[in-house]
């Protein structure tokens, strides 16, 4: 008769469906117990008491229990997860997809930041692209992709409408999607939207699979090509894109977007959340919209004050600027000519400031100006003055 560490380790072939893992990693199986006679009984928690997959979970434990051949018979004891329990399960299903992460066609030594906000109206896809194209402006190599399936407005703000079109790369066996690509100060930067895929003024009525799929595709089927840095345009919240970025793309970095009221600060705070359960990297804050300073040299709070200070405060990261009200963003966006650019103002000089930090501090490009590359360019370098001084040795 088996013991029952041995029906443990049968059922550790027995894979929920949704959450991708063994359901005795996932804590789903309390207890087994072996009788005498042969017969086994298996606990099995679910996550809720009328799953849908408890009909393929309860076949999937049965056939692999019953290829053991002192067993006899199986009997399985269902049951329900407490919320605390749950919680963990889900814990570790998202650990686990984070270990699995898919391939992509973003270079691994690119730098992915997404921009990201617990609600809509913040400013994100401005703060995006003013701080891509400060980026850019400075000799490096920067993708956008404007992950707002329904609410793209990149296109616009970059001043870009031609169509992605799909070409034959080598080595792959299906053509690829190419970026849009514009020349920005040293640098370029490679822009992808689903703003590029249809009109400007065309409802997408997509449910959350396709939005899902859609970002799937955005890291998978599009010709990237080499990246310093990647900016994420992120939807407001913390829904379908958010937890299929976290899937694909596990090493990215958030910088959270808020204003100064209260009420947004709080509701940004979610989004702090959904990447601290998903084991991604908050780093950093930016307020945007901070204040207002008319010609006369008046400045007014207009949102209120103090919330992105204590929204880094409360989840612990940096505040990296805090940028005011001017018109000239908005018409900057409107023109297609992000004002980090060449505009002038309070504005402009703090997108590029926070462009600056991330080049800097936050998130360093990764390339051979790195330590751990010196170092190992030093020895390369000392192994073939080496190699050299051999060989001049032995034609002597």
């Amino acid at each position: 008769m088996p013991t029952e560490a041995q029906v443990l380790d049968l059922l550790r072939s027995v894979i929920d469906p949704e959450l991708g893992a063994d359901i005795v990693s996932l804590g789903m199986v309390p207890g087994v117990a072996v009788a005498g006679d042969g017969a086994v009984t298996v606990g099995v928690k679910l996550t809720i008491g009328g799953c849908p997959l408890r009909a393929q979970i309860k076949k999937d434990v049965e056939s692999r229990v019953a290829v053991h051949p002192g067993v006899t018979s199986v009997r399985i004891d269902w049951g329900e997860m407490t919320s605390e329990e749950r919680s963990e399960v889900m814990l570790k299903a998202r650990w686990n997809a984070r270990e699995n992460a898919p391939d992509t066609e973003i270079p691994v030594t690119a730098r992915v930041l997404a921009i990201a906000s617990g609600k809509g109206g913040v400013g994100k896809s401005s703060v995006t692209v003013n701080l891509a194209a400060a980026i850019a402006a400075q000799g490096f190599t920067v993708g956008v992709l404007d992950a707002d399936i329904w609410g793209f407005s990149v296109p616009r703000l970059l001043g870009i409408d031609d169509r992605l079109e799909a070409h034959a790369v080598e080595g792959s066996d299906k053509p690829k999607i190419f970026p849009n690509e514009i020349t920005v100060g040293r640098g370029t930067l490679k822009v992808v939207s689903t703003g590029f895929m249809v009109g400007e003024d065309t409802a997408l009525m997509w449910r959350g699979l396709m939005l899902t799929k859609a970002v799937e595709q955005f890291l998978r089927d599009v010709h990237w090509g080499e990246l310093d840095y990647l900016f994420i345009d992120m939807p407001p919240g913390t829904g379908d894109v958010q937890m299929g970025l976290a899937r694909m793309l596990p090493r990215t970095d958030l910088l959270i977007v808020t204003t100064p009221a209260l009420a947004a600060q709080k509701v940004a705070a979610r989004a702090a959340d959904m990447a601290r359960r998903s084991f991604l990297r908050v780093c950093g804050v930016i307020e945007n919209m901070s204040s207002f300073t008319c010609d006369h040299g008046e400045t007014y709070a207009l949102f209120g004050e103090g919330g992105g200070q204590s929204l880094a405060d409360e989840i612990g990261v940096p505040l990296l600027g805090k940028v005011p009200l001017e018109p000239s963003v908005a018409a900057g966006g409107d023109a297609g000519t992000p004002v980090s650019l060449d505009g002038t103002g309070a504005a402009a000089d703090m997108f590029r400031a926070i462009a600056r930090q991330i080049i800097d501090e936050v998130a360093p490009p990764t390339n051979m100006a790195g330590c751990s590359a010196r170092l190992i360019g030093l020895v390369n370098a000392a192994l073939d003055a080496k190699d050299a001084a051999k060989d001049a040795a032995a034609t002597a």
